[in-house]
């Protein structure tokens, strides 16, 4: 059986935001067209589906480490902001959106809430995960 260590990251994401996209839970809000992902990007993301590969990447990331919260997840999604000629300085990613994408992977299913830990994941996403795997390998 292919794990998901296995499988280049980007392929893996690319096709679990195909599977995201038919799941019922899984829906970008009408706002998201407009929105910067963070203060330290310029401007929106140009890809229609980038909602659904922040969400698949945000499931594969829970499933590589034991628990995930908000906070560390901003932190990961974070960047380095342009500050003209002063230095740049590290900032975190937009916490609503990252909170939203993890309200909606609770709704499907696909994660849960553990006191103290933050988001891990269930059964049924690791076997998404574990499938999406496979079809690639």
């Amino acid at each position: 059986m292919a794990s998901i260590r296995e499988v280049k990251a980007d392929m893996l994401i690319g096709k679990l935001a195909e599977r995201l996209q038919g799941m019922e839970g899984i829906k970008a809000p009408e706002w998201s067209g407009i929105v910067k992902t963070g203060v330290h990007k310029e401007r929106p993301p140009t890809q229609d589906n980038w909602w659904e590969i922040r969400a698949a990447s945000m499931l594969r990331k829970i499933y590589l480490s034991d628990a995930r919260g908000v906070e560390r997840l901003r932190k990961a999604y974070g960047g380095r902001k342009n500050m003209g000629h002063k230095p740049e300085a590290k900032r975190k990613a937009s916490g609503n959106i990252i909170r939203k994408i993890l309200q909606q992977l609770e709704t499907a299913g696909l994660v849960k809430t553990e006191k103290g830990k933050g988001r891990v994941i269930t059964p049924k996403g690791m076997s998404l995960l574990d499938k999406t795997a496979k079809e690639l390998r």
